[in-house]
């Protein structure tokens, strides 16, 4: 179709009797855009994008995200690039070196060449449609977002390669797993580490030949963890840690951040087509972490949600297939301690080796610039050196060619059966994930993916010596991970939970041997087993349920105390549903926060060792107490009572302290809180942009993920985008991204789907254009700038 003509038709959509007669309409001239489209904006803020050429639809999409989100996605690509100094002053300086060494540094060229053929021209005029955007601001046609002006910045121009070379925010491990396993063995042993963390399957932890636990620092990880923090502002200062480090979400395994997802076969809906479902998780955020995006040009047609700086859908669906995803456990990292060989050298296989140093100019605000040398070892960057010489790297599958995170959903995007979805897996990189299909013709099914590292020393649970050579073979075949292609139960489900086939040969093809609880998947699980028909409904009802199997089994345990004890009297018979209106799950919740893991360790923990120890797992705890684990002593029986008793006096403690005396005034509610606040304070618009607080029920332990961190009670971590689709029927499948699509504080979409996310509600999440031109509130005509 030539221009004039798509123009032409265009307007006539725009003005027909389908369009709302109260829509907006806007013409833009963009300088970048080759042919010409529309961006319709829905009465949620979601766009959809029509344009004659794909390019052109990314094109529209990277300005659509500029104008929805220009802050958030200007600070992702400064803080993944290493350029908060050049914006905000010499106080991000050690973020800047931290986030560099993290930083993809081999060949572009094959970096491309691992994503879908067309992905880097696509990549090309996502960032082009951003850049005229800002281009739109710096001519005076668009407003300045006001954190720039608070934060005396302005946006920087973005080149495709930015987007794909920041690794730092995959969710990929265990690297600080190994650390503190390393750390607890070096304080007390093997011996309790059941308690600490639970490994699945059965495993005997291997020491590598050459390692002495004690040899890892308690510092070792802080450069990683600052490179891989988000960031915030206080005083013009970052705070290290205030935003979660994609590290950090798998450091504590009760509130690792996760996912749930289902698709369900068509001989089990009440649709007679296959309904899929997916909530992944992550830290909450103003705006969201996420972006619900539907994009349709010749050959292309995707919706779904990713994050705002990316191209495409990281997940959703096409005309033919959906996919959702969750975090699958592949080990993906190792810490390696280099035996040093003078001040330039490490020894490495009998060998005298020079690091390789790279040198780069760091520019900081006020017009100076900084010199930093980073060191490489070929595992990877040095993060840390100790006092004795001897430095730590990390190896890591991001630095392989392919491993840009989410990017490979760009393989699904033109996929129209299992096979071709299958193709794509092979080439995902990170983060690792449960990916579960539907298709139109009927088919479901589950694949795990992501890159497997062959190692050659260590099982991948403690840090590995290198002085013996290089720790890693390479990267496993992908064609070896488990796969389900049409169940014969008619559905598939995952939430993290250790979900490797009874056949698969893990000794073979270790994979991970750490795992989420599984409390959300035996939920998930039993409530779809249950059911012979799932509704749409039924579906949204799931990812809002608030039973907590841990709490179950929390209530089994306190079941054991002394009849009279106030806490069994409580939770005596409790179903561990955490409904906001619970007393039941206020003082589950306070108990599990922490008294019961501080009791744990006074009983078992020498005082000496307890720093180093670190914390035990809930789910650690109670199976050890179920079971009467050796790990609790000469005693198990009398160990469990005393801890429970002791740490359930704290917990009534204080929750006597914060809801009063009387137990059926105690709230859930009053204490775990949707209160999302941005990161920047802006002084006089605190109360404008914040959002919330609502009561909310559930916790990281339920389908409705809503857990917290540090010593705050309030919701911190969980799905801001819930989606349910009716693959077929697309106009029917439904979607919720909180607080809402727009980060502007004075848009009607910056909060508007807040309340409904709450009560575990969604908005609809239109497909075909007439009814997407339903829902129109604002028409975005958009042609080449002459």
């Amino acid at each position: 179709m030539k221009p004039l003509a798509l123009a032409l038709l265009l307007a006539s959509t725009a003005a027909s009797a389908q369009t709302p007669p109260d829509a907006l309409l806007e013409d833009r001239a963009l300088p970048g855009l080759t042919a010409g489209g529309e961006i319709v904006v829905d009465r949620w803020g979601i766009s959809h994008i029509k344009a004659e050429t794909p390019a052109d639809a990314f094109f529209l999409q990277g300005y659509a995200a500029a104008r929805d989100r220009l802050w958030q996605i200007d600070l992702w690509r400064k803080r993944g690039l290493g350029r908060l100094a050049a914006s905000f002053g010499p106080a991000f300086l050690a973020q800047d070196k931290a986030t560099r060494l993290l930083l993809f540094r081999g060949d572009m060229a094959a970096e491309w060449a691992a994503y879908a053929p067309d992905a880097k021209g696509w990549t090309e005029a996502f960032a082009a449609g951003i850049n005229a955007y800002i281009g739109e601001i710096e001519a005076g046609r668009a407003a300045l977002p006001e954190e720039f002006t608070a934060t005396g910045s302005a946006p920087e121009r973005w080149q495709a390669e930015d987007i794909v070379r920041i690794r730092s925010n995959a969710l990929v491990s265990n690297v600080t797993s190994e650390v503190a396993r390393a750390r607890a063995m070096c304080a007390v042993g093997p011996a309790l580490e059941p308690l600490r963390r639970e490994l699945s399957p059965a495993h005997s932890i291997q020491i590598p030949k050459g390692l002495d636990p004690c040899d890892i620092p308690a510092n070792v990880l802080t450069t990683l963890r600052l490179g891989t923090s988000g960031v915030s502002f206080t005083a013009g200062k970052i705070i290290e840690q205030d935003t979660p480090s994609a590290i950090a979400a798998f450091e504590n395994p009760d509130v690792r951040d996760g996912s749930n997802n289902w698709v369900i076969a068509p001989s089990r809906t009440t649709t007679g087509r296959p309904i899929l479902a997916g909530d992944p998780h992550r830290a909450h955020a103003v705006p969201s972490l996420r972006y619900v995006i539907h994009l349709e040009a010749p050959g292309l047609h995707i919706a779904g949600a990713g994050e705002p700086a990316l191209p495409g859908v990281s997940f959703g669906h096409n005309e033919d297939i959906g996919w959702a995803l969750t975090i699958f456990a592949i080990d993906q990292q190792d810490l390696v301690l280099n035996t040093p060989a003078g001040p330039d050298h490490y020894r490495r296989a009998g060998k005298r080796t020079a690091y390789r140093s790279v040198t780069e100019t760091i520019d900081v605000k006020g017009g100076r610039s900084v010199p930093y040398t980073m060191r490489f070892t070929e595992d990877g960057p040095v993060i840390h050196t100790d006092g004795a010489g001897r430095s730590f790297s990390l190896r890591a599958t991001w630095d392989e060619p392919g491993a840009s995170p989410y990017f490979n959903a760009s393989w699904f995007w033109q996929a129209k059966d299992w096979q071709g979805f299958r193709a794509g897996v092979r080439h995902w990189g990170a983060p690792p994930l449960n990916l579960v299909f539907a298709s139109t013709k009927g088919d479901i099914g589950w694949t795990a993916s992501g890159f497997v590292p062959e190692r050659r020393l260590g099982d991948g649970l403690l840090p590995v010596p290198g002085i013996s050579g290089a720790p890693w073979r390479g990267l496993r075949d992908p064609g070896k991970l488990p796969s389900v292609h049409n169940p014969a139960k008619g559905w598939f489900a995952t939430a993290n939970e250790m979900n490797l086939p009874a056949d698969y040969d893990y000794k073979t093809n270790p994979l991970s041997f750490e795992w989420a609880d599984t409390s959300r998947a035996d939920r998930i699980k039993a409530v779809l087993g249950d059911q012979s028909r799932v509704s749409l409904t039924d579906a949204m009802a799931l990812q809002a349920d608030a039973v907590s199997p841990l709490a179950r089994r929390g209530a089994a345990l306190v079941a054991r105390l002394p009849e009279g004890n106030p806490a069994r009297t409580l939770l005596a018979g409790w179903d561990g549903h955490e409904h906001a209106s619970s007393a039941e799950a206020a003082l589950f919740e306070l108990w599990i926060k922490g008294h019961l893991q501080d009791a744990a360790i006074q009983a078992l923990v020498p005082e000496a060792a307890r720093a180093a120890f670190g914390q035990p797992s809930v789910p650690g705890l109670f199976t050890a107490m179920e079971n009467m684990s050796p790990a609790l002593g000469k005693d198990p029986a009398a160990t469990t009572v005393q801890i429970l008793e002791t740490s359930l006096k704290a917990a009534w403690a204080e929750a006597e302290a914060l809801m009063g005396k009387d137990p059926a005034t105690w709230r859930w509610g009053r204490l775990h809180k949707a209160d999302f606040v941005p990161d920047l304070a802006i002084p006089g618009r605190e109360d404008a942009r914040r959002v919330g607080p609502l009561p909310m029920g559930g916790s990281a332990s339920t389908p409705m993920a809503a857990g917290n961190r540090g010593d705050g009670l309030n919701v911190s971590h969980g799905a801001s985008v819930r989606m349910v689709l009716d693959v077929g029927a697309w106009d029917n499948s439904l979607i919720i991204n909180s607080p809402g699509q727009s980060g502007d504080a004075d848009s009607p979409h910056y909060r508007d789907m807040f309340p409904r996310w709450v009560a575990g509600q969604m908005v609809p999440f239109r497909w075909t254009r007439a009814a997407v031109l339903e829902d129109a509130e604002r028409i975005i005509r958009a042609k080449p700038a002459k």
